[in-house]
């Protein structure tokens, strides 16, 4: 096997089980830590449940929303659906919590996550195709689709919440939105243009180089533990550029404690000098 084979033949993967298996193992584990999460499994075994698919299937379900179709129809993938329900009991209900235990370990973790970013280009990909076959070279629609069936999960995360009972409107994808987000939807639009032969690489190509970067960079922050975005300081100056530079709360605040001690010390400037003032009137009058 030569060298440039190597894109081709990783474009060829197939996703199940072992990927798919990854994905199922990160996306539960994941909703294990979220705050509340183990009570609701507890209080609530089918709403539980329910969450975890849609942290497993919430890219096909928005997507298909997206597209007019049934959004229950990754439920017709009985053994995917299978699969996944079995990952939920065992990170769930498995005695002494062995297999999540298990999983939390950082080298299995690193594995898992790292295997769930290849995923993520597998589904932009499917995503792009399958708008392409509703709607031909619309290329917003194909980005919008690949966009929603890469990081389904987090930007239908308020209703994945609403099932837990809990409502955060704050915590919107689209008001803040967190690095799985912002590189899905750059991977959306770098495909969609590579699909509509506007940029002038091989799709393979593109495939195996983009999820390149998303392993390496999921493991470096995993292992650095930032949750800082490698595009901040991108995003800074764009917004800069584009938008104008905002102040964040934080400054407006410091600023005003600036300048309220900056008037404090004026005040007590002015009144020393009042009372100075007072007494040298006092002294000339006595003369």
């Amino acid at each position: 096997m030569e060298l440039w084979q190597v894109p081709l033949l990783f474009s060829r993967l197939p996703m199940f089980p072992f990927f798919d298996l990854a994905h199922y193992v990160a996306s539960v584990m994941t909703l294990k830590e979220q705050r509340g999460a183990v009570e609701v499994s507890v209080r609530s075994p089918v709403a539980c449940w329910f969450s975890a698919m849609l942290y497993c299937f919430g890219g096909s379900v928005l997507s298909s929303l997206m597209l007019a179709e049934p959004p229950v129809a990754f439920l017709a993938k009985g053994t995917n659906v299978l699969l996944a329900s079995s990952v939920w009991y065992l990170v769930f209900y498995c005695p002494q919590d062995i297999f999540y235990r298990c999983f939390a370990f950082l080298p299995l973790r690193l594995l898992v996550a790292g295997m769930k970013e290849v995923t993520r280009t597998w589904k932009i990909t499917a995503g792009i195709a399958h708008a392409d076959s509703h709607f031909k070279n619309a290329w917003l629609v194909m980005v919008a689709v690949g966009w929603a069936r890469g990081a389904g999960g987090g930007l239908i995360s308020n209703f994945e919440q609403l099932v837990r009972g809990v409502w955060k409107p704050e915590t919107n994808e689209l008001l803040k939105m967190s690095y799985p987000v912002k590189v899905t939807l750059i991977g959306a639009v770098l495909f969609t243009l590579q699909h509509s032969q506007y940029l002038p690489i091989a799709r393979h190509n593109l495939m195996f180089l983009y999820t390149i970067f998303l392993v390496v960079t999921k493991v470096t922050m995993m292992l650095t533990r930032s949750a800082a975005s490698p595009f901040a300081p991108l995003e800074a100056s764009l917004g800069h550029m584009f938008f104008g530079m905002q102040q964040t709360p934080s400054k407006l605040k410091a600023e005003g404690a600036v300048s309220s001690n900056g008037s404090s010390v004026c005040d007590r400037s002015s009144s020393g000098q009042h009372r100075d003032g007072v007494k040298k009137r006092q002294a000339k009058r006595t003369e």
